[in-house]
């Protein structure tokens, strides 16, 4: 896929090298090792092209913050926007700001709650949250068999900020998958947030140990948080050579623990390939072409099988 993106974005840039484009990109955080990649992904595509400049604009995780610099970026005139949301619920103000300056707007990785009724000249460019939660729970409740588990093994989830979709969606994936025939023994004993974050993670796991929860395996919505569960883990005497820590992204910490023989699940999420999707489908529009409302770039199960292959993707 990552293939495929480059050969098209470097074929738009030769066909449109008299254009000139000017895009505007707001990032949620800039402080955080998955968006980091996301970010350097359209930078490089971006350097790929003739003609083609990024404005990118740390939004700090504040709404508020992220609203004005899409009305900044209209006020000024830039040919395209791409926006990777704070709050993926505040994503129609954004839609409906870009779509009355008639500036097209690609929203990357974070799926906007109006992506079913997207404006025209608007797209989304992530990947598809329900392979995400599907194959990590998948993979935990194969590994539990293999432990030789059996009715009642006991699963915790901790959970990116509830007001994005991509955490809602990936603890979904985790209660499906345990309501199959073939998952069904498994019992989920707790779920909170941990804000995507290792620190609070970190914080999460050691109020659960302190209270005496007992459980098979941890299901994470990213492995930013997995990382502060395996952390504080080890702090305790709890980790053990076969202890359940799934998490999901695939980036280099992640695959680093991996190998270390901690962390025993992530999902790859191609952070760098969306970046350079993103800046395809700005591109696209801006030069008057079409482009599908949803790009889906695929996920891909990891596991210490596997691992040494993901090394130098993120």
């Amino acid at each position: 896929m990552k293939k495929f993106l480059i050969s098209t974005v470097l074929a738009a840039g030769i066909a449109g090298s008299a254009s000139a484009e000017n895009i505007g990109v707001s990032m949620a955080l800039f402080d955080d090792n998955f968006l980091t990649v996301l970010r350097n992904g359209m930078q490089d595509y971006a350097n790929g092209m003739d003609g083609v400049t990024l404005q990118i604009e740390d939004a700090q995780n504040d709404v508020g913050k992220q609203l004005n610099q899409i009305q900044n970026f209209v006020a000024s005139g830039v040919d395209a926007i791409i926006v990777n949301p704070v709050d993926t619920d505040a994503t129609v103000a954004m839609s409906n700001a870009a779509a009355e300056a008639g500036i097209p707007l690609v929203y990357v990785n974070r799926e906007p709650v109006n992506v079913d009724s997207l404006p025209e000249k608007q797209a989304f460019v992530a990947s598809d949250e329900k392979e995400s939660g599907t194959l990590q729970a998948k993979e935990i409740c194969r590994l539990l068999k293999e432990k030789g588990k059996g009715e009642g093994a006991k699963i915790v989830i901790m959970m990116g900020e509830l007001s994005n979709q991509a955490a809602r969606m990936r603890t979904q994936d985790v209660h499906d998958v345990v309501a199959t025939d073939d998952c069904k023994f498994m019992q989920i004993v707790e779920e909170q947030t941990a804000m995507w974050s290792r620190t609070q993670g970190t914080d999460l796991m050691a109020n659960w140990l302190s209270a005496g929860l007992e459980f098979d395996a941890v299901a994470s919505n990213n492995d930013e948080m997995a990382i502060g569960a395996i952390q504080s883990l080890k702090a305790a005497g709890k980790m053990k050579k076969d202890t359940i820590v799934a998490g999901i992204d695939a980036t280099r910490d992640a695959l680093a623990s991996m190998k270390a023989g901690e962390l025993k699940v992530t999902v790859f999420q191609d952070a760098y390939g969306q970046g350079g999707g993103g800046i395809e489908a700005a591109v696209k529009m801006a030069r008057g072409e079409k482009v599908p409302a949803n790009v889906w770039i695929p996920f891909e199960l990891v596991t210490p099988a596997n691992v040494d292959k993901y090394l130098s993707k993120n």
